[in-house]
């Protein structure tokens, strides 16, 4: 959520993001009409306030002197003051709480280097990295593979739950778990504390990281305790200091949180999006830095860095691509994803996403750090760093071979017991 301040003293600047995305600036409007009646309502409260003071210090006066007179005077002057106040004070919380609301959905201020464009067919592609893979033959898709070799049950995991479930069997199932352990200890090694957090968030913290009324649809609800399960371990980690206000000395906080995640994954998709690339549930390894604000570029800088060296070590051909205003969403001020190569699928699909929110989230979170001359919203910083299943298929894809073996990458070896292929589950 943008700050209320950055509504009263540049507006215009709102104004022109609002401009490159695209959108309706009468919503801008709304909440500058709301704040300012706020602010005259909360100037008459302050008003009747003083009056009121000054009248229990006049009765007070009378009643020293002795003249009753005088008090029930002031008495009758004043009788209906608490009540105005009362009112005021109920049309004030009314008013932040509808000027508030509209600001939740308003998105964050984009960093000015953010390439313009409406859809991600204007995303800008920055660098590729790694070796394509040179087949001699027609390279299979992820989903011919996990069939060829029994890898994955998608009939009997859409048969206990539904579609988009599955079991994940046999050395494939290893591979998942040697992904997690391999990129967890990538990222410990690199001074990012490991937490796993709760699966499940209430709805305030949900509203502090994400707008729900565009994310909603998206997650699943736990009810009727009114929780929702968790779509990415970013929000959980984001979400664990929210009320709260850090000493300079903890920060940056880095985390890598490693969580089974959970989305509903509506509408309609591509063959390519079919088998385990878009499912409900998966594993995600994931950084997240709380941080000072003149900090957080560096920060994106150093995110986006651990994901490609990661994805370097695994051997894989992905490239990065800068995100247009038209696909940034509403949380993140600038955003980098990493698209690797599927070669059975022929095309190159997003498996990464690198994004400084600035201080978005933490304004909605009410997440502060402590300064001298009054405390400040931190800055939160998140990205991939692997989610399992969309690596498993960059894997499978790439490392292929004619008969429909997999070769395991060299990194993964050690968590895989030494096997350089993966088995056929039988």
């Amino acid at each position: 959520m943008l700050d209320i301040q950055i509504f009263r003293d540049d507006p215009d600047r709102i104004r022109a993001d609002f401009s490159k995305r695209g959108l309706d600036e009468s919503i801008i409007d709304e909440v500058l009409r709301l704040d300012g009646r706020w602010r005259e309502v909360r100037f008459e409260v302050d008003q009747f306030r003083k009056a009121r003071n000054s009248a229990a210090r006049m009765i007070s006066e009378a009643k020293k002197k002795g003249d009753d007179e005088e008090v029930k005077l002031i008495l009758s002057q004043v009788s209906s003051l608490g009540s105005k106040i009362e009112d005021l004070e109920a049309d004030a919380q009314r008013l932040v709480s509808e000027r508030d609301a509209i600001r939740l959905q308003i998105p964050n201020l984009l960093h000015e280097d953010v390439p313009i464009g409406e859809s991600d067919q204007k995303n800008v592609e920055i660098s590729r990295h790694g070796n394509s893979p040179d087949f001699d033959f027609q390279p299979k898709t992820h989903n011919e593979l996990i069939e060829q070799n029994h890898w994955v049950d998608l009939s009997r995991g859409s048969k206990i739950t539904g579609s988009r479930q599955y079991f994940l069997m046999g050395d494939l199932a290893r591979l998942d778990m040697a992904l997690q352990q391999y990129s967890a200890d990538f990222l410990i090694n690199r001074g990012y504390t490991l937490v796993q957090p709760p699966l499940m968030m209430n709805r305030r913290a949900y509203e502090g990281v994400t707008d729900l009324s565009d994310f909603e649809n998206v997650m699943y609800g736990v009810e009727p305790d009114g929780y929702y399960l968790i779509a990415t371990s970013e929000h959980p980690l984001t979400a664990m200091r929210m009320d709260e206000v850090i000493e300079q000395s903890e920060l940056p906080i880095k985390m890598v949180g490693v969580s089974p995640c959970f989305r509903r994954e509506v509408g309609a998709h591509g063959m390519s999006d079919r088998g385990i690339w878009r499912v409900h549930q998966f594993t995600k390894v994931e950084q997240v830095i709380i941080c000072k604000p003149e900090d957080s570029w560096d920060h994106h800088v150093e995110l986006l860095e651990n994901a490609k060296e990661l994805w370097d070590s695994l051997g894989l051909h992905y490239r990065v691509v800068d995100i247009c205003t038209g696909d940034m969403g509403t949380v993140a001020s600038r955003k980098y994803d990493l698209e690797a190569w599927l070669p059975g699928a022929k095309e190159f699909k997003e498996v990464v996403s690198c994004s400084n929110c600035t201080d978005y989230q933490a304004n909605r979170l009410k997440m502060r750090f402590r300064k001298s001359g009054g405390n400040e919203a931190v800055h939160t910083l998140n990205s991939t760093a692997v989610a399992t299943s969309r690596a498993l298929v960059a894997i499978l894809e790439q490392y292929q071979a004619s008969d429909g073996s997999v070769t395991v990458p060299d990194v993964l070896v050690p968590a895989m017991g030494g096997k350089r292929a993966l088995a056929p589950n039988q």
